[in-house]
């Protein structure tokens, strides 16, 4: 069974066109033999706002939303806005973090009664054991298989593959092997060339990344990096890429099915970061030409055509401005932060067609999908607890008053807050400083920016 499959008429000529636009397409939920939906119940092995994003998808399909929180994260918005929800522990008090517990939320989600999990972003996302083992519990994976997060989901296998199956696509200089001793690869990082990038090879969100510029500075950089590797992800390897200055970071989300369809839902500019941690996203990229759009596109789907991969996934290149060469950095095998801006410009709601897919929907039937296309401009600001006098070094406490810059929590259909904060809330240690994402949409860039600039950035919250 399919939704409705008009795509949203935006208008080109107004900057307030909230009144023309539809609300986002939302594939409906597949039932099985029995006539009863395949998925009726999710477990959010996730949670803070992502976790709110996808418990908002389910009610509109009428799915039972399970969270999963910490003591530390009772009073997070994603608790109470979710049918049920499950207390898995401390992370103070038991030295260790619960939503890195494969066995723990496994035997949560069977516990419950859920047909699948949903892992969000971060965490278990791209963990292959961890989609190995909800399979096993005879349940449903909201992602790609372990097979496919093994191949492209690790930046070091992804490159190898691509390596030996598709030679032709063009990866970033540097060292995918498995040594992990610091004299052997300070002689890797000599032989590509000073400044490198140590990555970890599990890694995402900027965690585990550290620019090199000298070989003395090798072995602390690789150290820390392969820490917060092993804190972030549960894996302390990395690997060693040639770090091109002069480069914008751009990336192609793709949406894969069980019957071999891939689609591309197209690029977003992910240039402006932080401690190589992105801070402001927007699609189109406004500086790529048609032509090399196009070859993006097609160079990502190819991609995921070759591993047969299923469900959301993002294609990162590094694009060299000085040159116009892009270069393949890595495959997120999950939804990723900044999704909101590709469901504006497309009108689609990715978050539902990941349901769609994992219970066996093919992308073929939904002609909203086959016909995707751009409309309009938008852009994504993230905001975070963070102090600018102390080098945005993390900040903690209780929220005492939550306030979007409008006064109300959704102004408008082209304005969107994603946030599991609330009054009452507490910003805790333990998690992402990110506490909130504010997403606006407009026919034009300049008018995409000007909207920003109006309703978030220079008012108080």
């Amino acid at each position: 069974m399919t939704g409705t499959t008009s795509t949203p008429k935006r208008s080109e000529n107004s900057s307030n066109s909230s009144a023309l636009r539809k609300p986002l397409f939302i594939a409906e939920p597949l039932s099985g033999d029995d006539g009863r939906p395949i998925i009726q119940k999710v477990l959010i092995a996730n949670r803070g706002e992502i976790a709110c994003r996808i418990i908002r998808t389910c009610r509109k399909l009428n799915i039972t939303s399970v969270a999963v929180y910490v003591d530390e994260d009772s009073s997070s918005r994603h608790v109470c806005d979710a049918d049920e929800a499950v207390n898995i522990g401390s992370i103070d008090r038991s030295g260790h973090n619960p939503f890195l517990d494969v066995d723990l939320l496994v035997r949560t989600a069977v516990s419950v009664g859920a047909q699948a999990v949903h892992p969000g972003y971060g965490y278990l996302s791209e963990n292959a054991d961890f989609a190995n083992s909800i399979h096993e519990a005879g349940l449903i994976f909201i992602g790609p298989s372990a097979s496919a997060m093994s191949t492209l989901g690790d930046k070091r296998s992804s490159k190898a593959y691509l390596g030996k199956h598709a030679p032709d696509v063009p990866l970033i200089p540097g060292f995918s092997g498995s040594s992990q001793d610091a004299e052997a690869l300070r002689k890797v990082a000599e032989e590509i060339g000073f400044p490198v990038m140590v990555k970890a090879s599990a890694g995402g969100g900027g965690k585990g990344m550290r620019i090199v510029r000298e070989a003395g500075q090798l072995k602390d950089e690789l150290e820390r990096a392969r820490s917060e590797s092993q804190r972030s992800f549960g894996s302390s390897d990395c690997i060693l890429e040639k770090y091109i200055e002069s480069s914008k970071h751009v990336e192609i989300q793709i949406m894969g099915d069980s019957h071999g369809k891939v689609v591309s839902f197209f690029d977003r500019d992910c240039s402006v970061q932080r401690r190589h941690q992105k801070v402001i996203e927007e699609t189109p990229c406004p500086f790529l030409t048609d032509e090399t759009r196009q070859r993006m596109s097609a160079t990502a789907v190819r991609i995921a055509k070759l591993i047969g991969y299923e469900n959301a996934g993002t294609v990162e290149f590094v694009v060299d401005v000085k040159t116009g060469q892009f270069y393949f950095l890595e495959v997120n095998a999950r939804l990723q932060v900044e999704h909101p801006i590709t469901e504006e410009v497309t009108g689609v709601d990715l978050v539902s067609l990941q349901l769609f897919v994992a219970a066996g929907g093919s992308l073929q039937t939904l002609s909203a999908v086959q016909n995707v296309s751009q409309q309009g401009h938008a852009i994504e600001c993230r905001l975070c607890a963070e102090d600018p006098q102390k080098n945005f070094f993390p900040e903690h406490g209780k929220v005492h008053l939550w306030l979007p810059a409008t006064g109300t929590l959704a102004p408008s259909q082209d304005i969107r807050y994603e946030t599991a904060i609330q009054t009452g809330s507490s910003v805790s240690i333990y998690f992402d400083s990110m506490i909130a994402k504010i997403v606006v949409w407009a026919s034009t860039r300049a008018l995409a920016i000007e909207k920003m600039l109006r309703y978030s950035l220079t008012q108080p919250v």
